[in-house]
């Protein structure tokens, strides 16, 4: 079923809830939506089917959500009060929570900055790299989607993003915006802070995000798995991930 919530400034926010069951809070990852990242990989039917209740979001200046052109619109802490409008409008105190790349970050924020909505967290697409800031990277994808000629393009991973960007339905300066808003990361001590179970998902391939080893390793109760002969844009829909993931919930 769809449905909106509002954001605090006032941006419409869509989701989609599935089953019946222990709450799951999706966040996708950039330039994606609930659709590509969580539905159409296959993810509702085996949450699903295992008792859980399926919330999957889109963010804003994604998929059917709001989107603002403005950077200072789109920082983390906006974006996961976002999540936590979704929660407030089904009744959610605490659910699980499972963001995938950008989703991820966005999960971490939520577990840092307002903990008490959190009872588990699955890392997907975010690993070893979190670590060492490549703000290189995201200045190529701002320069890539923000290119007046996209076959002038030379970077692969601008050039992949912006390819994605062009997809029909997506409006390519909500994600450059979005992409330019403020980044909060966080240290390995103070994530060892949190007390929640979290689980780290890479592709053994992802070379965006590395090792989940030491990040996982960096929380008090984490936990990692490597999928393996997947990279960033294949382990979302992978059996092993999938399994993982109904593993950790379950305990």
């Amino acid at each position: 079923m769809k449905a909106t919530a509002t954001a605090p400034d006032g941006v419409t926010i869509a989701y989609e809830t599935a089953g019946e069951g222990a709450p799951i809070l999706l966040i996708h990852g950039f330039a994606s939506d609930h659709v590509q990242n969580w539905r159409a990989p296959g993810w509702y039917e085996p949450l699903t089917r295992a008792g859980y209740r399926v919330i999957a979001l889109d963010c804003r200046g994604h998929g059917e959500s709001g989107k603002p052109h403005d950077p200072a619109m789109y920082s983390h802490d906006i974006m996961a009060r976002d999540a936590i409008a979704v929660m407030d409008a089904e009744g959610l105190t605490a659910p699980a929570v499972m963001g995938y790349s950008m989703g991820g970050y966005l999960g971490m924020q939520l577990l840092m900055g307002h903990g008490a909505r959190v009872s588990k967290l699955i890392i997907g697409g975010v690993g070893e790299t979190y670590f060492s800031t490549a703000q290189f990277a995201r200045d190529g994808i701002v320069a890539a989607l923000e290119a007046p000629d996209a076959s002038a393009i030379t970077d692969p991973i601008g050039r992949n993003f912006r390819a994605v960007a062009e997809q029909p339905g997506k409006d390519i300066k909500a994600l450059a915006a979005c992409m330019r808003g403020d980044r909060k990361s966080f240290t390995a001590p103070q994530l060892s802070a949190a007390r929640q179970p979290v689980l780290v998902v890479c592709g053994d391939m992802d070379e965006m995000t590395g090792n989940p080893g030491p990040l996982a390793a960096a929380f008090a109760n984490g936990r990692a798995v490597t999928v393996p002969k997947r990279d960033h844009m294949t382990t979302v829909g992978d059996k092993v991930y999938k399994q993982a993931v109904l593993e950790f919930l379950s305990e």
